[in-house]
């Protein structure tokens, strides 16, 4: 049953099978979330500061690392996930991959709360040549940031220690990162 309805998002409930009620977070307009790792030239990664209105009215973070992401159809009718992709990593980083790896599928990313999954996926792109003017999402995305790959795990803690917050979607592919340079996928 939808409780609250707007273009973007849908507050729901459903019944449990052990009968209780459950609210949930839908997004009526996407069939999924993609998130792209921009890895540039094998030894950088572009990061996002994000400005995230749920956190900054809780009182959480002011600001969030983030990677490009985006919802799958939710402007482009028919869009596939590697379409999404690809839209998404220009739209927002102005890049374009030669070579793109798909490394999860329907990963949630807060199931008892919401119902959408996503799909991560590692941008490989040659070099840092910005072939189209990035945007900055409505004003969420406030900074784009290189980082070696050596130096991420450093660079996170001290984001976190300036009391901005990580998004669990850019430690999960950082995981997939870390996989792929130990060559186990």
């Amino acid at each position: 049953m939808i409780l609250y309805d707007t273009k973007y998002l849908q507050l729901k409930s459903t019944v449990s099978k052990k009968g209780s009620d459950w609210v949930y977070a839908h997004r009526p307009n996407a069939r999924d979330v993609v998130v792209i790792l921009p890895v540039i030239n094998n030894d950088k990664v572009l990061f996002l500061k994000e400005e995230r209105p749920p956190l900054q009215a809780e009182g959480i973070a002011k600001y969030c690392i983030g990677l490009p992401a985006g919802l799958v159809g939710d402007e482009r009718v028919g869009e596939t996930i590697e379409d999404a992709i690809r839209a998404e990593l220009l739209e927002e980083a102005g890049l374009r991959a030669d070579k793109i790896k798909i490394m999860t599928k329907k990963a949630a990313s807060s199931a008892g709360c919401v119902s959408e999954t996503i799909t991560i996926a590692v941008a490989y792109i040659p070099e840092y040549n910005i072939v189209s003017e990035p945007v900055d999402d409505g004003g969420v995305i406030v900074e784009r940031i290189l980082v070696k790959i050596s130096d991420i795990p450093n660079w996170l803690r001290e984001q976190e220690a300036k009391g901005e917050a990580l998004t669990t979607s850019t430690l999960a592919a950082l995981y997939y990162l870390e996989l792929l340079k130990e060559e186990k996928i």
